[in-house]
């Protein structure tokens, strides 16, 4: 089965799973309330995204010229660069690092990038142990899952759920409370933490001028991550550029409104290399590999290119009615909602991914609340055009529409059935487009054009 014909299948089934459908709504609104709370702290918020929107535009403009930049400062605070063109260099940098250390166990805060390169996963093969130190990112891998969402990676479960979880791999209470839940988590991973020789994290932005990174989180276990073991490693899209560490002070709000409706994340970490040879703390090696995999596909897109400039707040997600019925899995890619759908037919496969940017109903809410102002309707649009261009029509649709054009394209034609066998093939037409869930259109027995035309010669 391809990718469209699950996806198809999959949004079926999760669209009247009625359950799933209030779990995401219950969380999703708990969100709603934070970032309407959110917004109302700045006085001209439109204003912010504005100055957010052209920043971001000006460094993907000049991504190259910013990359190397990023480049030779971070050397000369003693970081080790290294350029990964696709998953496969990425995760051989990484085993390389591992190996040469001896490394037995690895924590992780939260990244998505290492989902693209299925870290884990490559890592079990070698035999290092791979620990999610985020609470969401832990609860899913105990669960044996992938994240759900790019900021939320547990949003689909309960508490119920959790607790239920952490009884049957944890022996904790079965009807044990959020706080406690948090709580065993937080004492369960300390030891991980004392004993691992790598840790690994994303970037939420790369600092060219310093040759910094920027890490946003709300546990801790990002900081944890990045201090306790020897090795630090940075696995970063290329895409994450900003200019100086004077930008900060505007992307890190609006990543905390549009992420959690927060002033501010609680922990906002800014890494300028390893331990120097006065500190006594930190990793000893830090190594920042700066991911490709597919990103240059849609640099080279002049409209789509504009994704690029996404922070990863996740506020298209929760804004997206589409998302919001079908879930973070149907769409079976590490980005979903709006800006998966936009970015993965170029990250990954065109021709295979390209189904996800019809998943839209155009409504524009993920422009409107997007911190930097992309215009993700607009190249949804744009993906589908180049998907139609490409694609060759079945013969079978050709055959459908051409019928359907001639047929309504007089009255005449149209009654030339009686409304019984109108409602019958429309049943036929909209299963086949809409699926079984969705009601066909009803005809009366005889049109409004029949029922004139009797009326008249009364």
């Amino acid at each position: 089965m391809n990718n469209k014909k699950k996806f198809l299948k999959q949004s079926e089934k999760i669209a009247f799973d009625l359950k799933h459908r209030e779990t995401i709504r219950y969380n999703i609104s708990k969100y709603d309330a934070a970032f309407e709370i959110g917004k109302k702290r700045y006085q001209r918020l439109d204003f912010a995204k504005n100055d957010a929107s052209r920043i971001k535009r000006d460094a993907i403009r000049n991504l190259p010229f910013l990359l190397e930049t990023f480049e030779n400062s971070a050397v000369k605070n003693g970081i080790e660069v290294l350029w990964a063109k696709d998953s496969k260099e990425a995760i051989e940098y990484l085993k390389n690092i591992a190996l040469e250390a001896d490394v037995k166990t690895v924590v992780k805060s939260k990244s998505m990038t290492t989902e693209e390169i299925d870290f884990n996963e490559e890592f079990e093969k070698i035999g290092v142990k791979s620990v999610e130190t985020d609470l969401g990112e832990f609860i899913v891998q105990t669960a044996g899952e992938k994240p759900y969402h790019i900021l939320t990676p547990a949003m689909h479960k309960s508490r119920k759920e959790v607790a239920e979880l952490f009884n049957q791999n944890f022996g904790t209470h079965k009807d044990a409370s959020a706080d406690e839940l948090a709580a065993y988590a937080r004492k369960h991973l300390r030891k991980d933490f004392e004993e691992a020789e790598m840790g690994v994290t994303g970037a939420n932005f790369l600092i060219a001028k310093e040759g910094a990174i920027s890490l946003t989180e709300n546990e801790g276990n990002g900081l944890f991550s990045l201090s306790f073991p020897k090795i630090h490693v940075v696995i970063a899209g290329i895409e994450k550029i900003i200019p100086s560490i004077e930008d900060l002070d505007l992307f890190l709000p609006l990543l905390g409104c549009h992420g959690t409706g927060q002033q501010i994340s609680v922990y906002n970490s800014i890494v300028f290399g390893p331990r120097k040879n006065d500190e006594k703390n930190g990793p000893r090696r830090m190594t920042v590999i700066l991911l490709d995999n597919g990103r240059t596909n849609l640099y080279a897109k002049p409209v789509q290119s504009e994704a690029l400039t996404c922070i990863r707040c996740g506020a298209c997600l929760n804004n997206c009615p589409i998302y919001k019925n079908i879930g973070g899995y149907t769409y079976n890619t590490v980005y979903t909602g709006p800006i998966g759908a936009v970015i993965m037919p170029h990250l990954a496969n065109f021709k295979e991914f390209n189904h996800l940017s019809f998943a839209c109903s155009l409504c524009g809410k993920c422009y409107e609340n997007c911190p930097v102002k992309i215009n993700l309707p607009k190249l949804l649009l744009e993906n589908r055009r180049e998907a139609i261009e490409a694609t060759r029509q079945p013969v079978s649709e050709k055959v459908i529409f051409s019928g359907i054009s001639w047929l309504f394209g007089s009255s005449n034609r149209l009654d030339i059935v009686n409304g019984s066998v109108k409602t019958f093939f429309s049943k036929i037409i909209s299963n086949k487009i809409y699926g079984k869930k969705r009601a066909s259109q009803k005809f009366a027995k005889k049109s409004f054009r029949e029922e004139w035309g009797n009326s008249f010669y009364l």
